[in-house]
């Protein structure tokens, strides 16, 4: 009897041991999230609310749109496309009920193909679908007015990117150090100012290499943007270039300020062809200094942000931009 006792005892003890190991058993673990996971998925496909926002889904989406190399404009980048959050949105109303379209949460989409995914090719303009501009300010000379220009851009709350001439850097560090301080973003210009189409290989790598490396010394920012001098290059120019891990950067709108246009009749010109995705080219000039609030004034006023370049090679969205129902 007592043998048979024990025997009870042990096999209690094992169901004790196997029921506590199944429960800890990792596998057994998921098999019961699953199931509450797909309990949870099941309730909410039966809610009429979700069947709601998920319609709604289908009618707010806007695809993403890849970057892509443009016959005419050559590199394009890409720009997010945005979808309703099913879950998001339906936690949010969740609670109270009913459907609300004001409560809908949106996410962004990335496309599938990158700038970086391209071919090595120049650049012209931003994604037009992204409502941004860029000032593009290659600074070779015109030291007398670039204090002028850096407090304009500050007191508007605007960062651009300049475009630095290596030898110029050298020969101006503090004027280098103030563009940096206030917040503008540092492209590569070459060394020399030279006809970047003329030169050999050698030396395009030289204009490059030297400039990039003296921008660093004295700055402490490696370019990831290159202006060729005058807008002059060829392909292996722009091969090169992406090489060193730098994009060729171009533009969509000149504000031909190197003539010393009327500043008034600048500006008008630029804001007669700006467009969104567009990037404006200028120089520290009379002109440039004396237009420079009314340009940013008169882009602000036709619903543009202005950012630097890496800004508007960014594929986010500035915002969703979805007009919902009354």
């Amino acid at each position: 009897m007592k043998k048979f006792a024990g025997i009870q005892i042990i096999v209690f003890c094992l169901i004790v041991v196997l029921s506590f190991g199944t429960v800890q058993n990792p596998f057994s673990s998921n098999y019961i999230d699953n199931l509450k996971q797909e309990a949870v998925t099941a309730s909410k496909m039966s809610d009429p609310l979700y069947d709601e926002i998920v319609a709604a889904q289908k009618k707010y989406e806007e695809k993403p749109i890849d970057a892509v190399v443009d016959k005419v404009w050559k590199a394009i980048p890409g720009y997010n496309g945005i979808q309703v959050d099913v879950d998001a949105s339906y936690q949010k109303m969740k609670e109270q009920g009913y459907y609300e379209q004001q409560k809908l949460v949106f996410k962004e989409v990335e496309p599938k193909v990158h700038l970086e995914d391209l071919p090595p090719a120049p650049i012209y303009k931003g994604n037009p679908e992204k409502p941004m501009v860029t000032l593009l300010v290659n600074v070779a000379w015109g030291n007398e007015h670039l204090p002028t220009v850096l407090k304009i851009m500050n007191e508007q709350d605007v960062k651009s990117t300049f475009f630095l001439d290596g030898s110029w850097v050298k020969d101006n560090p503090k004027l280098a150090k103030m563009i940096k301080e206030e917040g503008h973003e540092i492209g590569n210009h070459a060394y020399s100012h030279p006809d970047m189409k003329q030169l050999s290989s050698a030396r395009i790598q030289e204009e490059l290499q030297k400039t990039n490396d003296v921008i660093h010394a004295t700055l402490e920012v490696t370019p990831k943007w290159f202006a060729p001098p005058s807008g002059s290059f060829r392909q292996e120019v722009v091969e090169i270039a992406d090489s060193m891990n730098m994009h060729t950067i171009m533009w969509s709108v000149d504000t031909i300020d190197w003539r010393k246009p009327d500043p008034q009749t600048m500006v008008d010109n630029v804001l007669s062809k700006v467009h969104p995705g567009a990037m404006i080219l200028m120089h520290p000039t009379s002109s440039t200094a004396g237009g420079l609030e009314q340009l940013i004034i008169g882009l602000k006023a036709k619903g543009y942000q202005i950012g630097t370049v890496s800004h508007l090679m960014d594929e986010s969205r500035l915002s969703f931009g979805v007009a919902l129902d009354d």
